[in-house]
């Protein structure tokens, strides 16, 4: 006998267990499926980014950057420290303890929200009149029904041609968070977010990192001016970054790893390294969905085929997350689960691409929101532009962060903000403010008549407003 919902949710990444969340509390039954489980076998909810992305990444870089800091920064506060060591097992246990508590919160408010939760993989087996059927194999396997279905099931990590991730020796973002021991020599291939992040840790704990881009230069998707100030610093931390960089054959020894490459001239070169981490892009995940089977259209680069409410083709299926177009964010995944469990409901969901914002949480952290000034060049709009820098800001001179500035873009005839771009202490948080005043249509004078707390690095965010009328007060 089947259990039958108005909403059947496949995958409890954020965009899932997000959607079948605002869908329970739209008053619809709900029930979300997904296959995650810790090493005993128990359910762990949340997808990659609670338990091998996000999450456990910041909860290593918080690590290393106190290791780092105890090490470099904590003498200039007249703190001595002697005998400095890094337990490497006790550090990852601590990440391990975080995505617990993550997954367990996750199954809470499942029940909180009476969410029927199945610990499986779900599939689609067909229709049953005005329903649909899905299968879940796994500990909980059921057979379900349900007027809607929301895909989320996510990506997974693209693996270098001829050399696929082994877990010990060319490792995936999985691989890359749980290495046992401080490598003396670490490779990277791709200076995405992933690689960035990565190669940062590992680099505060000891490693000589050395990080191989395809491309001709850093984070080409970034502001230039962000991006140059980034490889300033990463350069200094002592991050070796080699661009227009083409991967060759790549192998594997019981002890290291070999690379043959073509640096940006040409040049045939070749380096060893005791750890490989490869973060070339993610893939969609639609393999087990037994979609081809009921009609579920993909792509050509295998994306789930949506329209922009994120419909599919086939009647009440719906697809949200890094399983169809747009950036793989997980915060772009839970508006989009948010928005298609409110259309479900006949509710009116909005997600806004324009005013997603994008994070790295490297040291200095990078975030932006908008457009970029090469962006707005190449559509021919006319902007002026507004920086200041954090070594005028009172509060990063008393943390002993100085490093990077706030950058405020905006339309030169309205004033309205098309643009905030970030790089230097806790980015991450002061773009929440540039992404409110773009909700609201904000201009930069908006930002600049704001009164903002004294000290604070949020000073820097309308000191940059200020200066988009040439008008700074502090610089």
């Amino acid at each position: 006998m089947a259990d039958n919902f108005d909403v059947v949710v496949i995958g409890g990444g954020p965009g899932g267990y997000i959607a079948a969340i605002r869908a329970a509390q739209l008053g619809l039954s709900t029930a979300c499926i997904d296959d995650g489980a810790r090493p005993d076998g128990k359910p762990a909810p949340g997808g990659t980014c609670t338990n091998v992305g996000c999450i456990p990444s910041k909860a290593l870089l918080q690590s290393s950057e106190n290791f780092e800091h105890a090490g470099h920064a904590f003498a200039d506060h007249g703190i001595g420290v002697s005998g400095l060591t890094i337990d490497v097992a006790r550090m990852l246990a601590r990440k391990d303890r975080v995505v617990r508590q993550n997954n367990d919160g996750i199954l809470y408010l499942f029940k909180k929200n009476k969410i029927a939760f199945f610990h499986g993989r779900g599939s689609f087996a067909g229709r049953d009149g005005e329903r649909w059927k899905v299968t879940v194999v796994g500990p909980g396997a059921a057979s379900l029904t349900a007027h809607h279905v929301i895909v989320a099931t996510g990506s997974t990590p693209r693996a270098l041609p001829g050399a696929p991730f082994d877990g010990q020796r060319v490792l995936d973002n999985a691989g890359a968070l749980a290495i046992p021991e401080v490598p003396k020599r670490l490779g990277v291939v791709g200076a995405g977010v992933i690689g960035l992040e990565m190669g940062s840790v590992w680099r505060r704990l000891g490693a000589e990192v050395t990080i191989l881009e395809a491309l001709p230069a850093l984070l080409p998707a970034a502001d230039e001016a962000i991006a140059r100030e980034a490889q300033k610093a990463f350069g200094k931390q002592g991050l070796a970054m080699h661009f227009g960089v083409a991967i060759g054959a790549v192998r594997v020894d019981k002890d290291r790893v070999d690379v043959d490459y073509k640096d940006a001239s040409g040049a045939g070169q070749s380096a060893s390294f005791d750890r490989l981490i490869v973060s070339i892009g993610r893939l969609p995940t639609t393999a087990g969905l037994n979609g081809q089977a009921v009609g579920l259209k993909l792509d050509a680069r295998g994306f789930v085929e949506v329209d922009a409410d994120c419909r599919t083709g086939l009647p009440g299926v719906w697809a949200i997350g890094d399983v169809v177009r747009g950036p793989m964010l997980a915060h772009k995944a839970e508006e989009e689960g948010v928005a298609v469990a409110e259309r479900i409901a006949g509710e009116h969901g909005h997600v806004d691409f324009n005013t997603v914002p994008w994070v790295i949480y490297t040291s200095p952290e990078i975030a932006w929101v908008g457009q970029t000034e090469q962006q707005l060049k190449a559509a021919g709009i006319a902007y002026r532009a507004g920086s200041f820098p954090f070594s005028a800001n009172g509060r990063a001179r008393a943390l002993g962060d100085t490093t990077g500035f706030v950058k405020i873009l905006a339309d030169a005839a309205t004033d309205r903000i098309l643009g905030m771009h970030v790089i230097g202490p806790m980015a991450s948080e002061l773009i929440a403010e540039g992404v409110v005043a773009m909700e609201f249509g904000a201009a930069s004078e908006d930002l600049a008549r704001i009164c903002h707390a004294h000290p604070s690095l949020s000073e820097a965010t309308k000191e940059a407003a200020l200066a988009v009328d040439k008008r700074t007060l502090n610089l």
